[in-house]
């Protein structure tokens, strides 16, 4: 037994040693917003805004946006069936600024996610060569498109995302939200992502995305994917498969997002994706959140093993202490890159715990069939894992 618990330890300490090796090259892989020279032509952009209960959000994202330093663009935001007041405060948008387009959503048809569908009829009234989609909780810098659109020329792009900084306040937030740019930082090679035509090799991030109106058209819009859950994955994926150019920047200088307040918003919130991110297959699912807890928490259990004096052989302690020290300096890169506390990077157990407590509770969800997200149910059904399709009703219904 305790050969194979040094073989765990030496294959985890390698793992790591790829992943520092995926961050440090993203250092220059992964450029920001800002790096690219002024573009050569200005394509008409047409911003697209889904909103559905963003009484709270709605004014400030829609101000950014209609700030923008470019010179030709059109913002068009559709209230998606809310409940509260965004369809007014819109309305009081429209009086300051007449450029605004705002549109009343249709009902939901069946076999449409609300989003997607909203999102759909959005482009069914936008002329620009461009589509931009982004969320109502977003903010933008002046600058933002000008470089984003710098960015997809230079990039000679069919498809941009953008990766904003992602705003941590509550402790809970600060214990979970960090994790989005670590993952993307520590596991996606963005160098190799950008050369490589594999859809497995894409992540794409939903607050911004930036498609060449015919490379939308041609994997098939939202029509395509109106029975997935995470459209932004599964665009990145179709792009790719297309055989067309994606590209992820970092935008953390010009595009800020707060998905949530609190910790509870924050497990309601990925509880609703996390397991469809793998497709809802439990053969993939289980493996890889069984490897990230042997990765990142089982070394600290065994640490405190030996710290207590439980007979640990002084081998394994010397591989713990490498295998921790590895993971602190991951998890530092991350959270200098993106600016978030560095003390977050000794709590790295803790936050790694945390998510994995919320992949449990997105696998609960998802098979019992009690996913909701803005008071509509996400009707999933769990297939055999050879099987792609992931939905078997997927009419929005009131919860």
């Amino acid at each position: 037994m305790s050969n194979i618990w040094i073989n765990i330890q030496v294959i985890t300490i390698v793992f790591l040693l790829l992943l520092l090796l995926i961050a440090l090259s993203n250092t220059r892989s992964f450029r920001r917003l800002g790096d690219y020279p002024a573009p050569s032509r200005f394509p008409r952009v047409s911003i697209l805004v889904p909103a559905r209960n963003e009484e709270k959000n709605i004014a400030a994202c829609v101000r950014s946006l209609l700030a923008q330093d470019y010179p030709d663009f059109e913002v068009i935001v559709i209230d998606d069936e809310s409940t509260d007041r965004t369809w007014e405060v819109l309305g009081k948008l429209t009086k300051e600024n007449k450029s605004l387009k705002i549109r009343k959503g249709e009902p939901l048809p069946r076999g449409w996610i609300g989003k997607h569908w909203a999102c759909n009829q959005l482009v069914g009234v936008a002329s620009g060569e461009l589509l931009l989609f982004t969320d109502a909780d977003t903010r933008h810098h002046p600058n933002t498109l000008r470089e984003a659109v710098a960015a997809f020329e230079a990039e000679e792009a069919d498809f941009l995302t953008a990766l904003p900084r992602e705003e941590a306040k509550s402790l809970g937030e600060k214990l979970t939200i960090p994790v989005m740019s670590f993952g993307i930082n520590s596991f996606l090679p963005v160098g190799v992502a950008h050369k490589t035509p594999w859809p497995v090799l894409s992540l794409t991030v939903g607050q911004f995305m930036l498609f060449r109106r015919k490379a939308y058209e041609t994997i098939g819009g939202y029509e395509a994917v109106k029975q997935k859950v995470l459209d932004d994955v599964w665009f990145g994926r179709r792009i790719k498969a297309q055989g067309l150019r994606w590209r992820i920047v970092d935008a953390g200088n010009y595009i800020t997002c707060r998905m949530y307040n609190n910790m509870q918003e924050v497990s309601h919130g990925f509880s609703k994706n996390l397991y469809a991110t793998f497709d809802n297959n439990l053969l993939v699912y289980l493996p890889v959140w069984l490897w990230l807890t042997t990765v990142f928490i089982l070394p600290v259990f065994v640490l405190g093993l030996a710290i207590t004096g439980v007979g640990i052989s002084e081998t394994s302690v010397v591989l713990v202490l490498i295998t921790i020290g590895c993971s602190v300096i991951l998890w530092g890169i991350t959270h200098l890159r993106f600016h978030y506390p560095l003390y977050l990077t000794l709590l790295y157990p803790v936050i790694v715990f945390l998510w994995v407590f919320m992949a449990a509770r997105s696998m609960v969800m998802t098979i019992a069939g009690k996913n909701t997200w803005k008071g509509r149910t996400l009707n999933i059904k769990v297939k055999p894992a050879e099987e792609s399709e992931d939905l078997e009703d997927v009419r929005d219904r009131p919860a």
